[in-house]
């Protein structure tokens, strides 16, 4: 699935929410943007976590993340193969067969 607003737009929309004058509301500046306020309120919390600003799980960390659980994944089913042809052989090799 596809985002519905490239990644410049976002940050465009971000800066703009951050440098706002005194006064003018997050609402007002996603009416402009032709945005929903939960819309530009998530894209803020997302680029705080991005910056530091607030804890959280950076994209970078998360796609980390992601890549170790697949390798993870992947090393677990070799092991569970290794551990089948282990027992197998081992049967092959019992006395009387």
């Amino acid at each position: 699935m596809s985002k519905p607003y490239p990644q410049e737009f976002r940050d465009d929309v971000v800066r703009v929410a951050r440098n706002r004058e005194p006064g003018v509301e997050l609402s007002q500046i996603a009416k402009d943007f032709g945005i929903h306020f939960t819309t530009l309120y998530s894209w803020m919390r997302k680029a705080d976590v991005e910056d530091g600003v607030k804890p959280g799980v950076t994209a970078n960390e998360n796609a980390e993340l992601r890549e170790a659980k697949k390798r993870i994944r992947l090393l677990e089913q070799e092991n569970e193969v290794l551990r089948r042809a282990a027992a197998y052989l081992s049967q092959a090799n019992l006395p009387g067969k």
